[in-house]
């Protein structure tokens, strides 16, 4: 059976808003400021065969690499009606410890296999490991927290209690956890019904119809995307700052062989795995290739498993984009993606150089922070954020200033929130003007994010470009690198770009976040 353009693309937005409605019901019934307010949470549907059918906006990271923890899922545990796989292991389809993944089959009425998977993923805050926050400078994945290989968190409907004891058992902020994987499951029992409500309305034809078309019409237009870039093979090389241990730059090189509508990204020549935790798994390094060479396309493409048929991507084992076990990757999934995207938009510039814009911040700037609150209980807290900054310049305008670039697409932390739920106050948070790159057109400015202690806590910062800073393209200025320090005592001490650090209270963590390059020489 075959659908009409018109049917095709209204069934392309009945997957899609039920991905979104998924998202709404994780969202407000979450527990964590990290996923009701920042939004670090992401959600998809995926056919039989376990092939990404459509997904939320949501969390590129995220939604490029999720199809390989369902896939990882599917093949480790069979899934009856009403069960739940929960996974987060980096080295089966996830990208690090704190994003944990829930699977579920959706089974038709007196059907005996699935008809297709609702999966999310979202960011859990805490999920043990050696600091709060768990985002812990660490040398092996064993250091950095609990990890999940697929396991049934629920069977027939009911929540196995003791995989749910096991997980709480390992995060210091269990009542949060305990409410952002029970509005996981919920949203995963949206998805579910709206599905089944699909095909009794339509008929299971016509949707099983609409996912292997659209899928084959996700990749003409990839294939029509790439097309349109000029033919030939281009080279680029970046590098990270450091991994937190050793003083020295960590080179990414890339390879992009563009022709016939198709695309081949070779890494090889990027750096061996290193011992601290900027290694990204194959998982995310799929996301971020997936990712830079989907948005050069001028028109929208849906996204789903048809995107990936033009391309290639070959990653040298044991190595900075693609990691073995049992290497430490939580900066991986946040840090490092971010430079593969810059490596491959430089590399991209020479074969789209009026579409390709300058290098945006090129960070997260995560910063995670825990301890006991000074109560009856003396309870502990823990909490995870990323921090905006700004985006590159190009052809077309300014970079866009205090936002969210790349890889991730989480939003602001309001201020109000961060105070409600936390022994800290936020005395500074503006715009860091003047750090976006001059040129023809500005790139954007980072902000200013300042916090004060109102109890002891251990800090976390985990960023990049605090050494070299993010690019500016076609002759425009480089961005300014950012800046971390911590203020005691009246004194600011400067700090680098991964540490952990004990505050007292009155102590204030202030981050500077790096602005965008500029675009063009300036007239």
């Amino acid at each position: 059976m075959t659908l009409n353009p018109i049917d095709l693309q209204i069934f392309n937005h009945r997957f899609a808003a039920i991905a979104e409605e998924m998202g709404v019901a994780l969202c407000r019934s979450a527990f964590s400021a990290n996923i009701k307010e920042r939004r670090d949470f992401s959600c998809a549907l995926f056919d039989a065969g376990g092939e990404l059918v459509a997904q939320a906006a949501h969390i590129p990271v995220h939604l490029g690499s999720t199809a390989l923890s369902v896939r990882a899922a599917i093949d480790a545990l069979p899934m009856d009606a009403g069960d739940v796989v929960m996974l987060n292991d980096p080295f089966a389809g996830g990208t690090h410890l704190p994003d944990v993944t829930v699977v579920a089959p959706v089974f038709l009425p007196g059907g005996r296999r699935p008809f297709a998977y609702v999966a999310n993923r979202a960011h859990h805050a805490d999920i043990g490991g050696g600091s709060p926050g768990s985002m812990a400078l660490a040398t092996e994945i064993y250091q950095e927290g609990l990890r999940l290989p697929p396991v049934h968190l629920v069977r027939a409907g009911v929540v196995a209690r003791d995989v749910m004891q096991l997980f709480l058992a390992n995060t210091r902020v269990t009542e949060e956890r305990r409410g952002d994987l029970l509005a996981q499951l919920a949203a995963l029992r949206f998805g579910a019904r709206r599905m089944v409500e699909l095909v009794d309305g339509t008929g299971r034809q016509p949707v099983q119809a609409a996912m292997r078309g659209l899928k084959d019409y996700s990749e003409r237009l990839m294939r029509a995307a790439l097309g349109e870039l000029r033919a030939g093979t281009y080279r680029a090389v970046d590098y990270l700052d450091d991994d937190g241990f050793a003083a020295r730059r960590i080179p990414i090189r890339v390879r992009v062989k563009l022709g016939n509508g198709e695309v081949h990204v070779d890494f090889t020549g990027s750096s061996p795995q290193v011992p601290g935790g900027v290694n990204a798994n194959y998982a995310v390094t799929v996301a971020s290739v997936l990712y830079t060479v989907q948005i050069l396309s001028r028109v929208p493409i849906p996204s789903n498993a048809g995107v990936m048929r033009p391309i290639r991507i070959t990653v040298p084992p044991r190595s900075i984009v693609n990691a073995a076990f049992p290497a430490a990757v939580a900066g991986g999934n946040v840090e490092t993606s971010q430079r593969i995207v810059d490596v491959l938009l430089c590399a991209l510039a020479k074969a789209a150089p009026q579409r390709v814009p300058a290098a945006s911040q090129g960070t997260m700037n995560n910063f995670s922070f825990g301890g006991t609150r000074a109560d009856r209980d003396a309870t502990q807290f823990a909490y995870y954020e990323t921090i905006a900054g700004g985006a590159g310049a190009g052809p077309l305008g300014d970079g866009a200033s205090a936002v969210h670039t790349h890889m991730t697409n989480t939003l602001n932390t309001p201020i109000e929130a961060l105070e409600a739920s936390l022994p800290v106050r936020v005395t500074h948070y503006g715009i860091r003007a003047g750090s976006g790159g001059a040129g023809e057109h500005r790139g954007g400015d980072g902000v200013i994010r300042e916090v004060e202690y109102l109890a002891s806590a251990r800090v976390t910062l985990l960023s990049e470009r605090r050494v070299l800073a993010p690019y500016g393209l076609r002759g425009g200025a480089d961005g300014k690198r950012g800046k971390n320090s911590l203020i005691r005592r009246g004194r600011a001490e400067m700090l680098p770009g991964k540490v952990s650090v004990d505050v007292k209270s009155g102590e204030r963590i202030r981050i500077e976040t790096p602005g965008g390059g500029g675009w063009g020489k300036r007239r």
